[in-house]
């Protein structure tokens, strides 16, 4: 079952827009999208994951995302609220439209560009900035358009001149991350990865790029020498490596926060995957780290 998601959008206009993400179950699922974006925790407390990192949240917590790096940030069961939620941001999303190639090379939007820069491997915001940029962030909402932009750029100046951002994602995950030129496979991977709690519905597949079922698992396999099914459990298990290096978690819970329906199927898959069980990879890396 997947998470239910509401989103209560406060301001929009055609470069950007801030809205509230509230997550009312104990799960968000591992996405990626085209836009830029910049998350300020309101409420609850859990583990965020940007690529290949992980590392705990609270209220605070306050991180600026590329396009398209996966991440999550999965609320801890315990920290549920009298409202009920385990979760709630406030986010402002944007995309390239507002910052063109010939803005971004004026010097004065230097910093700018180096916050740019810096979102690709994804950033934590902290000290002094911090307290800056959420104080910028939460003013936007209930300015006019134009000193709203004014703003934004105030904000992406703040962050790129600061001197003590943290970097989430390592460069090795950020060099061999998902990319092709074929527009198929990459939109194919796209709904992939932002439905791998769900069962894959080859005719939505199919539908979603122009193709015949048979058609679009021939094409899938000759491109990339597997099935559409052995590369969703790719997704799914790379998720679940994520997950087993926190101690805290279940082999349970990262069995279903994964994706998979039970544990004897994600044992199968993942030693299918990976050479060992769960279990087994925890343990390995407990011992490198």
């Amino acid at each position: 079952m997947t998470a239910l998601l509401e989103k209560k959008i406060e301001k929009k206009d055609e470069s950007f827009f801030i809205g509230i993400f509230q997550d009312n179950l104990e799960k968000s699922s591992w996405h990626y999208h085209n836009n830029f974006e910049i998350s300020f925790i309101t409420e609850g407390s859990g583990k965020r994951i940007v690529g290949d990192s992980i590392e705990e949240f609270q209220p605070g917590d306050l991180a600026f995302i590329g396009p398209n790096l996966p991440h999550v940030w999965i609320a801890d069961k315990e920290t549920r609220m009298l409202s009920k939620r385990t979760l709630e941001m406030v986010f402002l999303q944007f995309n390239l439209n507002v910052l063109s190639d010939q803005l971004l090379n004026l010097p004065e939007f230097s910093n700018v560009k180096r916050a740019m820069d810096l979102s690709e491997r994804g950033i934590q915001i902290i000290g002094d900035t911090l307290n800056q940029v959420s104080e910028v962030m939460l003013q936007l909402p209930y300015l006019k358009s134009f000193e709203r932009m004014l703003h934004f750029f105030m904000l992406m100046d703040i962050i790129g001149k600061s001197k003590t951002n943290i970097q989430l994602a390592s460069k090795k995950y950020h060099k061999i991350r998902f990319t092709t030129g074929n527009k198929r496979i990459a939109a194919i991977h796209e709904y992939l990865m932002n439905n791998y709690r769900e069962e894959v519905n080859l005719k939505k597949l199919a539908e979603l790029v122009n193709m015949a079922e048979g058609s679009l698992c021939r094409f899938f396999k000759m491109n990339l020498g597997i099935t559409i099914f052995e590369y969703l459990n790719k997704i799914k298990t790379e998720f679940a490596c994520k997950l087993l290096m926190d101690p805290d978690l279940s082999i349970m819970d990262i069995c279903l926060d994964s994706g998979f329906n039970n544990i004897s199927h994600f044992n199968k898959q993942f030693k299918k995957a990976r050479g060992v069980s769960p279990s087994e990879y925890r343990k390995r890396f407990k011992g490198l780290s």
